[in-house]
């Protein structure tokens, strides 16, 4: 039988773009081996061969965001997440997460409305903001930039440890990623001001380069002439994958969400039939699984199971625990596996073969160096030698 060659481009990677579950990187562990959970543990094997495997933070779900964050580029991969374990040094995000209080909370809502409410058909979160309603100046007399940006990481750990989990728990699938609306109804380039500027400035670049791939869909709708002209100075700021998952939509928007949302999980203002009236309203409702007591004592038994006393390992474990939901068939488990054992050792074998490749060509190249050295060294013989030759054959004539 003829060998065949197997290189890493050989080995299709996941870009993210497909559906959740059928990418789930702990969900139903043994049922389901992908190439990204092959890819994570590489991951996870070269930190841990530099010596750079953080005892917290380096849970599958970050490591996979942080792959796919640089698409599936080992090295890139690892600087990103190096970047982001000194960002959580140097910015106390354990210490926010924890003590933070943002104790103008209900104020700031007020001038800036948004906030989560309940989940997409897939089962993620939806996060919402009313951007044409938001009055710069109260919001600027209610906090600054640095506590609403403080604000901002303790919301965003929250996504991380309980939301996703929730509804993970609630959905029986893998959740790892927000769908997010825009009401930009009013906005335009004269609502962006300094101020707001900085702001959106701040939290893009803490978004983009600390929760990566948390985004999964966003809509911006009631979008005018106005915003149009805003929106091609703010997608500067924007990395091609995350406007790949944009949608920037007029008047007509409700046709688009409600393929992607049912809608008693959308509210009224965005033509849903939710109003969390005994809430306060629905963006200062928070509703979601997220607040179901039992599903938020699931989730803290994974904070006393022994091996994870942290919550970056919440995901793996609830991941782990769902998996007891799913009746699959114990042969196919084990066809499943052989594959899987046999595609790892072609992958060890395939970079081994990269490793002595490599070899051979820093080989090649220092050879090549060698001979180049010999070849400026000749040089100037050959061409004393051809002068000489050439003088002789004058002094003949």
């Amino acid at each position: 039988m003829q060998e065949t060659e197997v290189s890493a481009r050989d080995i299709h990677i996941s870009d993210g773009s497909e559906e959740e579950d059928s990418m789930q990187p702990d969900l139903f562990h043994e049922q389901h081996i992908s190439n990204n959970e092959q890819m994570v543990e590489a991951f996870r094997k070269l930190l841990l061969l530099h010596g750079q495997l953080p005892a917290k933070h380096g849970d599958s779900n970050t490591l996979l965001r942080f792959l796919k964050m640089r698409d599936f580029d080992l090295e890139k991969a690892k600087d990103a997440f190096l970047s982001y374990m000194k960002w959580r040094v140097d910015s106390k995000v354990d210490m926010i997460s924890k003590e933070f209080k943002y104790e103008e909370y209900g104020e700031v809502k007020k001038h800036y409305p948004h906030g989560f409410h309940k989940v997409d058909k897939s089962g993620r979160p939806i996060y919402i903001e009313r951007l044409g309603m938001v009055d710069l100046n109260a919001f600027s007399k209610a906090t600054t930039i640095d506590r609403y940006v403080k604000y901002h990481i303790k919301e965003q750990e929250k996504t991380l440890s309980l939301r996703y989990p929730a509804c993970s728990i609630a959905s029986e699938k893998h959740v790892s990623s927000t769908t997010t609306i825009l009401d930009v109804s009013g906005l335009g380039m004269s609502n962006f001001s300094k101020s707001a500027r900085s702001l959106f400035m701040e939290i893009q670049k803490i978004d983009s380069n600390y929760y990566p791939e948390t985004l999964h869909r966003l809509f911006v709708v009631n979008a005018n002439s106005g915003f149009r002209m805003l929106w091609l100075a703010l997608k500067t700021f924007l990395d091609a994958r995350t406007l790949a998952k944009v949608q920037v939509l007029g008047p007509n928007y409700l046709g688009e969400l409600l393929e992607a949302i049912d809608p008693s999980n959308l509210p009224t203002f965005l033509g849903g039939n939710c109003t969390c009236s005994d809430r306060g309203g629905c963006l200062f409702s928070d509703e979601g699984p997220w607040n179901d007591p039992n599903i938020k004592a699931k989730i803290q038994e994974t904070f006393t199971m022994g091996d994870a006393d942290s919550e970056e390992h919440t995901m793996d474990k609830v991941s782990e625990n769902a998996s007891t939901n799913q009746k699959e068939n114990s042969g196919r488990n084990v066809i499943t596996l052989k594959k899987y054992a046999s595609l790892r050792d072609a992958v060890k074998e395939a970079q081994k073969r990269i490793e002595m490749l490599e070899m051979s060509l820093h080989g090649t190249k220092r050879a090549m160096n060698g001979l180049a050295e010999i070849i400026e060294t000749i040089k100037p013989n050959q061409t004393e030698t051809t002068n000489s030759q050439m003088q002789t054959g004058l002094d003949r004539r």
